[in-house]
């Protein structure tokens, strides 16, 4: 079973994290939260609390197949101020697992570091013209190599749903989930 961790900092969007949460687990790909703060209790954007599995200190050397990292305008600010946030991300995409950014956490957290690499990504609003070591695509979801970067919070089932399919390394049971649930992917 493929393994994920989604970092949740303080301010973080809680429906990109939530919703793909939700399409992994339903696809029986097994996700763990990962709280980058001092407890595993995280507060959302929208002030709604939530209680992650561990925090990120508890997992920093365990590697997993992906690792997603909801946007939020103060949660990728906080993801993005992380030591911890940056070298659990360099060392996932240094062994070639999957970065998985969605909404400003392309631009804050990868591109604010130098993590792009020259790949193609997306992010949310305007952000992207302060990044300058990735080449901004405008697109509901960019793939390139191990890094599958979302719009934002109205592109996260096109996000989940692809997230999903490359850690199963087929398209067919997120096409038929999303068919279950009534989405046109």
């Amino acid at each position: 079973m493929k393994n994920v961790a989604v970092l949740l900092a303080p301010g973080f969007e809680e429906a990109e994290a939530i919703v793909t949460i939700d399409i992994l687990r339903r696809l029986h790909i097994n996700v763990e939260t990962l709280a980058c703060a001092e407890s595993r209790a995280v507060v959302s954007y929208h002030n709604i609390p939530l209680v992650a599995d561990a925090t990120l200190t508890e997992r920093q050397a365990h590697l997993y197949d992906a690792i997603v990292l909801p946007g939020g305008p103060q949660g990728s600010v906080n993801l993005a101020a992380s030591e911890d946030v940056v070298a659990f991300v360099t060392a996932h995409d240094n062994a070639g697992k999957l970065i998985c950014p969605i909404c400003s956490a392309a631009a804050r957290v990868l591109g604010g570091h130098g993590l792009l690499k020259g790949r193609r990504y997306v992010c949310s609003g305007d952000l992207w013209q302060s990044v300058t070591d990735g080449e901004y695509v405008d697109a509901p979801v960019v793939e390139d190599g191990n890094l599958i970067s979302g719009k934002g919070l109205g592109r996260v089932f096109d996000f989940a749903l692809t997230v999903a399919a490359r850690l199963l390394g087929d398209e067919a049971p997120a096409r038929e989930h999303a068919d279950h649930i009534y989405y046109p992917w």
